[in-house]
Order: C-alpha cells, then structure tokens, then sequence
C-alpha cells in the first residue's frame, strides 16, 4: 500500500494545513503589529496636523520621490501648500529652535541610513547627543584650520592644479574646440582639496583626470539610495546588521566605494604606526585631541563624502547661475578686474581679500540660496514631553524635517522674485532684511549643536576659486538649451554640465 494511501497519511495532512495555517496567521499577525499598528498610532497622534493623506499612512510617497531625484522640490511644494504647521517645516524658526545648543531635540531614525561603517556611528549619522558632543570636540579644531596653519595654501595648491588642467586640455580656440563637463571637473577639485587638507596630500583626481577608484560613480548610485533607505530606518537598520553586512561595500574591495574606504583606512592607520610623525593637518588635530585609530577611520571617509559632494554643488551652481545670466558673469568679473587693477586682491586672492568683494559674496550667497547644497530633509525627533509648534501640540517621538527649497525660496524672506537667481538683492536690503536674510541663509549650513563643521573650509574655497577662475579665463555654455541636467538625491547631482573655455586676453 502506497503512503499516500495510509490512514497516517491523511492525519499528517491535516497537521500540516493546520501548521501552515498557524504560520500564515503568526506571518499576518507580525505584519500588522510591526507595520500597520504603528503607522494607525502615529496616525492617531497627527491627525490634527495638515498634509498629504497618503504621507499620513506611508511613506511610499518619500521613497518614490527619493528614487526619482525630486524630494526637495515636492517637499518645498507641500511646504508651500499646508504652511509652516507641517512635519516638515518651511519655518526657519523651528530650526533654530530645533537645533540650538541647549535644544532637547535629538536626531531622528531618519540619519541611521547615513552610517558609512555599519558597525559603527560617525559624526553626522551619531544620534546620542552626549556622544555627538564629545566626537565634535574632538574634531572642531581640526576643520576651523586653528591647527592648520596652511588651509589657504592647500586650496590654492588644488586651484593651481584645476588651472594646470585646463591649461592643458581644455582651452579651445577658433581652431581647436575642447569641451570640459565642469560638473566633473569641480568635484576632481573638492575631492583633492579636502583629502590634501585631511591626509596631507590629494587623492590625485585632478593630476589623473579621472575617477580614481570609480568614486563619482558609485557614490552617484550610492547616495540616492542611502536617501531612500533613510525614508524607512528599520530597513536600514537590518541591512546593516551582522548577517547582511556583508553585502555592503569592504575595504578589501579592489573598485568602487570599498577600494576607496580602503585607501582612507590605510592613510590613517599609517598615523598610528609607533614611528609615525605627527602632522599639522585635520587629521594629525582629531588624533591630538583624542581620536583613537577607529573613530578617525570613521571620519575620514565622512570627510570625504560631505566634504567634496556637498562643496562640488555649490561650485557648480555658481557658474551655471553665472554662465546663464550674462548681466551677473560680467558684473563679477568687472569688480575682480578693478580690484586687480588696484591691488586689491593678491594672485591668487587670499581669503580675506575675498571677503571685501561685495558682488562676489552676494554671489556665493545666492547660489548657496537658490540650490542649497544638501536637500534631504534632515528628521529630527520631538523630545519625550512633547513641543509646540506653530501653536499646534506635536506628541514626543515625532520626527520634523525641513524643506530647504521651501526656506531659501520664501518670498517672505528674500522677496516676490525668491525663485530667481539675483545677487543684487543681497546688496539692495536693508539692514533689517538683511540680516533676516543673512540668517535664514546661514542655515544651509545647520545651526547650532548641528552646525556644519566644514564651513570654514567650504567658504575659502568659494572665496578663492571663482576670482582665480574669472581672471584667467571666459566661459560658456556648450548647450544653452540644456546647460546641465540636476537632479537631487540628497545632494544635487549636475550630469553633462559642458562648457567651452578659453583665455582672456589680457
């Protein structure tokens, strides 16, 4: 008698249909509670705020936009369309008050995507507070360039070799035409300049003219998906736990993002050795003031990363901004021209020459205003107790972003023309407006216990690059019609940003 056929058979059938219907239900009955329960509570306790209904139930609406590249703009549109009462605000009230130093505000889930080592927090993905702080202290000396006597020189040092580079491949003539995608081009620059100013000397993309290790285009796939994964934590969190770690990238990779983490690992370790001379760089300060061999590892690649993406936006948006609007290109390069012809400014322009040229400032903030250099919406959580917020009650736990397109677009703030890039409205306002402005710009950078500490850095090589760029050369567009093409994930993105360049005459 065959099996199938036996009594025993049909009572194992049955214990089998149950079992399989006691695993559905436990599977359905984990669903609901790890999924559904939670989003019906976080519901329950927002209902009184206004916004999209889908973002009441799911953040799908934050992955999609996050896939496509166009978070910022539908945040700022939001923002735009419920006011300043939204979970993510357009207020830059709130943000001072969120982020001041004595704020009782913490970081949100939202930053566990921006872990760069799984095992480990740096300074920007770090949500303990008493942590952050003492990592910061630790750092801030480092980036201010108070240990770093020659911050200035090293800029200058990267500047001379973008100069070089164009000298060499990139002037076209009447005769001779040589396109440069000043996209790439300005993060070669910003990728030299901060590991020259980290390690003591450049990663090498502006001698080689290429994406060493294939950096750019990783971290151009990379990126979009760190930001998406931020709009779901636990996801995060899971990838990058002990049993799926292994699926992200390890320096013992021979491309790609590993490879590169590799080469900054190994620059560090070099500073631990028991023979090794300590140097007057940002990474000889961390180890100074007490970062062990791990912690420096850590930011050191987060150097990197922020460091040069970040800057890389803004240069890029400079002269794409300035290229675009013929009358702002001419009127900068007038007030360079007339600060040289009266000595002014110093070849190349020191930082505190820079400084005394009001146009060129006003552009740098501009630009800084009009496409702010990170778009994602930087979550930080309600403290227990619950806040206030726009006169509406906000339950503790509850994570509050920003839209920085919505802020540094308000009309309120910079003016009916807010959508267009106009430096002269940094020159026209009065000391009031000015100051509103000045503040409500600063925050680009974040503020108080989270501000940037790359500031200082970043604002020397903006200072610097466009005077020594603008005295040498002119510069246009290849394809007025389609300058550039942006999108943002987390950070803009310029892709087939060509222009011609050619010589002044002097």
């Amino acid at each position: 008698m065959a099996f199938t056929d036996h009594p025993a058979a049909a009572l194992i059938a049955r214990a089998l249909d149950a079992t399989g219907a006691t695993a559905a239900t436990l599977l359905v009955a984990g669903v609901v509670a790890l999924f559904v329960l939670p989003t019906i509570v976080q519901w329950y306790r927002l209902s009184h705020v206004p916004g999209p209904k889908l973002a009441a139930v799911s953040k799908y609406w934050q992955i999609r936009e996050s896939i496509k590249g166009t978070l910022p703009q539908v945040l700022k549109d939001l923002s735009d369309k419920h006011g300043p009462n939204d979970l993510v605000t357009n207020d830059p009230n709130v943000l001072r008050k969120m982020m001041a130093v004595r704020s009782p505000y913490i970081r949100g889930p939202w930053y566990e995507a921006w872990r760069l080592n799984p095992t480990r927090d740096n300074l920007f993905s770090m949500r303990d507070e008493a942590g952050h702080t003492a990592l910061r202290n630790k750092m801030v000396a480092g980036y201010s360039g108070k240990e770093n006597l020659s911050m200035e020189s090293t800029i200058e040092t990267e500047i001379a070799r973008l100069v070089d580079l164009i000298e060499r491949k990139y002037i076209s003539t009447s005769k001779d035409y040589r396109p440069m995608d000043f996209g790439e081009k300005a993060q070669y620059f910003t990728l030299d300049v901060i590991s020259d100013l980290a390690f003591g000397e450049p990663l090498g993309y502006l001698e080689k003219d290429q994406d060493v290790y294939d950096y750019i285009k990783i971290t151009t796939a990379s990126i979009p998906t760190m930001l998406t994964l931020s709009c779901i934590p636990r996801l995060a969190n899971m990838i990058q736990s002990r049993f799926l770690r292994w699926l992200l990238p390890k320096e013992t990779d021979k491309i790609g993002f590993g490879a590169f983490i590799g080469v900054t690992n190994n620059a560090v370790a070099a500073r631990f050795a028991p023979n090794a001379v300590p140097q007057q760089d940002m990474l000889g300060s961390f180890i100074r003031h007490g970062l062990n061999l791990e912690e420096a590892q850590g930011e050191a690649v987060l150097q990197i990363v922020a460091g040069s993406d970040t800057s890389a936006s803004t240069i890029r948006a400079v002269m794409l901004n300035m290229c675009t609007n013929p009358p702002v290109y001419r009127k900068l390069q007038k007030e360079i021209d007339e600060a040289i012809a009266k000595g002014k400014i110093s070849s190349p322009i020191k930082d505190a020459e820079a400084r005394q040229l009001p146009y060129l400032q006003a552009v740098i903030r501009e630009a800084l205003r009009i496409l702010p250099p990170a778009g994602g919406a930087f979550f930080k959580q309600v403290p227990p107790g619950g806040d206030v917020i726009c006169g509406k009650f906000i339950p503790g736990g509850t994570q509050i972003g920003s839209s920085p397109l919505a802020i540094h677009h308000s009309k309120k703030t910079f003016g009916e023309d807010a959508e267009m890039f106009r430096p002269e409205r940094w020159l026209e306002a009065d000391e009031d407006q000015l100051e509103k402005m000045k503040a409500t710009a600063d925050l680009v950078f974040h503020y108080g216990k989270w501000q940037c500490p790359g500031k200082t850095v970043a604002l020397m090589e903006f200072n610097k690059i466009f005077v020594e760029l603008l005295r040498r050369f002119e510069w246009s567009i290849v394809n007025p019609l389609n300058a550039a093409k942006l999108n943002n994930a987390g950070v803009w993105m310029f892709d087939d940003f060509w222009v011609r360049v050619t010589r002044r005459e002097q």
